[in-house]
């Protein structure tokens, strides 16, 4: 199993896949690289590189105080620097994107492009009210054939999905544990995110906008609670050289195998090639 050590003593997670353009895949806040199961088979010619966070996934929990994007974003680097890679493509899905965005801010020159998948500088307060909602809780469910019955009514925005898929995500969701379904993270990173919360949002356009020069995709769920049409505009006005999308039938997130998603993630990876 690939790990490494970052230099504050944890062992993390990844895997390495592929070779050509290096794409580090960043994921959403609870989750890890299976996040990208579904697009995996459509990328070719990438060396699809896919970090489990500290505290999610198959990698070590952490001091909660350290599940902050910049820790993260420091972790990204170290991770290419024990893979020995100067420069990669990043595409980061919602809290990926915005360690991305940092990433652009600090270490720049590691950054060759990025694709955001429903994120953005401004984050909708009614999605990040549904995330914190859930964060750090256990689904009631007892087994995943309950809660595929059920995830699909409840996942705002989403329309046209069949079954099977909602069968496939439950179980990068949660784990099978002796009473029922469980969260696959650190509980604490609840404390983490809503402390943070108690703080006044920071502007992130500079982040935004230290993307300026590089090769840059937007991919928004037409249906999103979190990256609103007013800020998807906005983005779109400051970078008119972006790929953008907008995948119907979709909230947060797009699966990034829908038709729309995967046609903006090619016109993108030939701009950096």
């Amino acid at each position: 199993m690939p790990r490494f050590t970052t230099s504050d003593g944890l062992s993390l997670h990844y895997t390495d896949d592929g070779a050509g353009l290096p794409l580090l895949c960043l994921a959403g806040l609870t989750r890890d690289g299976h996040d990208f199961d579904y697009v995996a088979p459509h990328l070719e010619g990438v060396r699809l590189i896919r970090l489990d966070y500290r505290g999610r996934g198959q990698s070590d929990w952490g001091d909660p105080e350290t599940y902050t994007i910049p820790v993260e974003a420091r972790d990204a680097v170290e991770l290419l620097d024990h893979l020995e890679i100067d420069k990669t493509a990043i595409l980061g899905t919602s809290r990926g994107g915005l360690i991305a965005m940092m990433l652009a801010a600090t270490s720049k020159d590691r950054l060759s492009a990025v694709a955001l998948n429903d994120i953005g500088p401004e984050i909708a307060p009614e999605g990040l009210e549904v995330i914190k909602d859930y964060l750090g809780r256990n689904p009631v469910w007892k087994s995943y054939e309950e809660a595929a019955d059920v995830i699909g009514a409840r996942m705002a925005g989403f329309d046209n999905v069949p079954p099977e898929r909602w069968a496939q995500e439950v179980r990068t969701l949660f784990r099978e544990g002796p009473d029922g379904l469980v969260i696959p993270y650190d509980p604490k990173l609840r404390e983490a995110v809503l402390g943070t919360g108690a703080q006044p949002a920071p502007d992130l356009w500079p982040l935004f906008e230290a993307l300026s020069g590089l090769p840059l995709c937007t991919i928004r769920g037409a249906n999103s609670n979190l990256l609103s049409p007013k800020t998807f505009a906005e983005m779109r006005k400051r970078r008119p050289d972006m790929v953008a999308t907008e995948v119907p039938d979709r909230g947060h997130i797009p699966f990034l195998d829908e038709p729309e998603a995967l046609d903006a993630l090619s016109r993108w990876l030939k701009m950096v090639r």
